[in-house]
């Protein structure tokens, strides 16, 4: 199956009101810097994400600027990143990568698709 990539995803993950803070600021410096949609800044795991989480969105051609600005200033941030194809258990399993730690998803999120 081919798949086409619409989309990214940048997860940034946090656990405490101070990485939360941290996310918030590294979230608006990106929006400064980039063009993408920062989401909702999450207190409790969503969806497949473990840990609070705020959801970067941004297009498959500002992958190559975000990405390494990202992995250089996400501080003691981990950040899940993962392609949107349209597919969710394929972009959660097989399209991703971390910079920081990895954590594992909950996947069971994905088991009425």
């Amino acid at each position: 199956m081919t798949h086409h990539i619409s989309y990214y995803h940048a997860h940034l993950y946090y656990t405490d009101e101070q990485s939360l803070a941290t996310a918030r600021e590294l979230a608006a410096q990106a929006e400064q810097r980039f063009t993408l949609r920062v989401g909702r800044f999450h207190q409790q795991p969503v969806g497949p994400h473990p840990r609070w989480s705020c959801q970067l969105s941004f297009l498959p051609e500002e992958f190559g600027r975000i990405i390494p600005w990202l992995a250089l200033n996400r501080g003691s941030l981990d950040i899940f990143v993962h392609a949107g194809t349209g597919n969710d258990p394929f972009d959660h399993t097989q399209g991703v990568m971390w910079l920081g730690n990895s954590h594992t998803l909950n996947l069971a999120a994905f088991a009425s698709e």
